[in-house]
């Protein structure tokens, strides 16, 4: 059993890395790409956003068929489709076929990025998911804190193109995963009727579920801030306070670090005092860290000194937040699982999304635009906390 569950997470952890990798490979080479480009920074935030956007709203698609077809199949579709738009952006000559790329590049990260997760509610439920989804952050931790080293290493030794070709790879590396590691966890015999009615009456049973919504928004808050900090990070870091692209990506990591390794504890917490209590009280750690981040850079306060430290904790909280909303979200959808995921999956990323695009507009070159909407992000999932879950639930 134990073999069985440190195999999953294995596995389901470096299926689910593949999108992250996508995104925090490509974070060094930002300000590199907008000047051999000769696009804007707003141009190469585009291209972020645009990937952030693909798998948002393919994984209304992606769950439904993973529900109607099973788990494999979906997913080599996607990993295929990685790989191509992987290929493309190494190759892209403007802005615009880079974006275009990305975009195909996002369609196919999608299934990587939704499936692992119907695959969980099919294997368990309640505080063992909780568990396994942490240790699949864990795993897939390598993408944050290896990635943006890798392709500040890769941009110095080949160019950021070569960042591309490496995503390429990984995506390779992933068809095997699902070819030789992963077993089919959703049956013939256990799959919704392939119709476009079943579909819609998927939808309307988790859209009639108001905890649901809530708790997924909740989740959808905290992945629009770390988001934020993605989009702004590497020019902030880079350009602002002047890191070497290597350097970057030890500060980066050290941010990744707290998220991931208090998501290790959301499953023992959750089996310690529930659910709800979980997230209650690390959604009210992450506001007061954001807002008091917020208030000491509206202060003047742009020291990286204090900027980091207080980011960490921030996303520290936020480590206990995600796989928490995750488990509790899906444990009543078993039937659904993959529906369910897709759902929860697409309010998160339009959350980032509309997050990365509100950043973009208003940043300044400064950390404060950054800042002030991670502090945004974190209020509206407390008040959504105390509004969704009652203190005495246990659940």
């Amino acid at each position: 059993m134990q073999h069985g569950f440190a195999r999953n997470a294995l596995v389901l952890g470096l299926l689910s890395a593949m999108g992250p990798f996508a995104i925090d490979m490509y974070l060094p080479a930002m300000p590199t790409i907008a000047a051999d480009l000769d696009t804007s920074i707003a141009g190469t935030q585009a291209s972020l956003m645009i990937f952030i956007g693909a798998v948002a709203l393919c994984q209304i698609i992606y769950g439904p068929v993973s529900d109607m077809v099973g788990r494999r199949r979906p997913l080599y579709f996607g990993i295929v489709l990685f790989v191509i738009g992987s290929i493309g952006c190494a190759f892209a000559p403007t802005i615009e076929a880079l974006i275009a790329c990305r975009f195909l590049q996002g369609i196919g990260a999608c299934a990587g990025m939704i499936i692992p997760r119907a695959i969980v509610r099919d294997l368990h439920t309640g505080p063992d998911a909780a568990r396994l989804m942490a240790l699949i952050m864990l795993v897939f931790s390598v993408a944050p804190v290896l990635a943006p080293l890798a392709g500040s290493g890769l941009i110095l030794i080949a160019g950021w193109r070569a960042v591309f070709v490496a995503m390429s790879l990984v995506g390779v590396a992933a068809l095997a995963l699902v070819a030789f590691a992963l077993p089919e966890t959703r049956p013939s015999e256990q799959r919704v009727a392939a119709s476009f009615g079943s579909v819609i009456r998927g939808y309307l049973t988790l859209l009639r579920d108001l905890r649901f919504l809530g708790v997924s928004l909740i989740g959808g808050f905290g992945i629009a801030s770390f988001f934020t900090f993605i989009a702004s990070v590497s020019f902030v870091y880079i350009d602002h306070f002047g890191l070497t692209p290597t350097i970057f990506s030890f500060a980066f990591s050290c941010n990744a670090v707290g998220f991931i390794g208090s998501a290790q504890l959301s499953g023992l917490l959750a089996r310690r005092f529930g659910f709800t209590r979980v997230i209650r009280a690390a959604v009210l750690g992450y506001a007061v860290m954001a807002v008091a981040l917020f208030v000491v850079t509206l202060a003047g306060v742009d020291r990286l000194s204090v900027l980091i430290p207080m980011l960490f904790l921030c996303f520290s909280c936020l480590g206990l937040v995600i796989p928490s909303t995750a488990g509790l979200a899906l444990d009543r959808h078993g039937p659904i699982a993959g529906t369910a995921s897709a759902l929860m999956g697409t309010i998160q990323m339009v959350c980032g999304a509309l997050a990365v695009l509100f950043t973009s507009a208003f940043f300044d070159g400064t950390s404060l635009p950054m800042v002030a909407a991670i502090a945004l992000c974190a209020v509206l999932a407390f008040i959504l906390s105390r509004v969704v879950l009652s203190p005495g639930q246990t659940i």
